[in-house]
């Protein structure tokens, strides 16, 4: 089994935080790694999806896309990420743009007997899909609590 590497999921433009913290083998590929950060966070996957880092793109291959897009299939985390407090933004839906902080916080080695990925901690439930994005959200709270709902 390759290293395991935890990190921390912090959805932005949401005060407070709503965050995640994630072990995963380091040689997942980034769409693997979607689909555990969609699990963790509460999101469908059902909609599109990408990492950035360092002015480099990865996401699902889309040939009406003019930009250059890393098939994130073909990418491993351990190949892209070296370093403890290495960073990754995430982005999911984007109509909605929701954008993630991804930090890698530490690597280690796998435990003998556990088993992987593994959700550790988190706080604050994950939005509603399609709400509109942070601004919709904060809205959609709003209703919420000025219709005592």
């Amino acid at each position: 089994m390759s290293s395991i590497y935890q990190i921390k999921i912090t959805l932005k433009g949401i005060k407070p935080p709503i965050w995640r913290r994630v072990q995963v083998e380091g040689d997942i590929s980034l769409h693997v790694l979607h689909k555990i950060l969609n699990c963790a966070m509460g999101w469908t996957g059902t909609h599109l999806y990408g990492f950035r880092t360092g002015g480099t793109y990865y996401g699902p291959p889309d040939p009406e896309r003019m930009d250059a897009v890393i098939n994130s299939k073909t990418v491993k985390l351990n190949r892209l990420v070296y370093a403890e407090k290495a960073l990754l933004v995430y982005e999911y839906d984007f109509g909605d743009g929701w954008e993630h902080e991804v930090i890698v916080e530490k690597i280690l080695p796998p435990e003998p007997g556990k088993a992987y990925p593994l959700c550790l901690a988190g706080a604050r439930a994950c939005p509603p899909e399609d709400c509109g994005g942070d601004y919709g959200y904060l809205e959609l709270i709003d209703i919420f609590v000025n219709h005592g709902l």
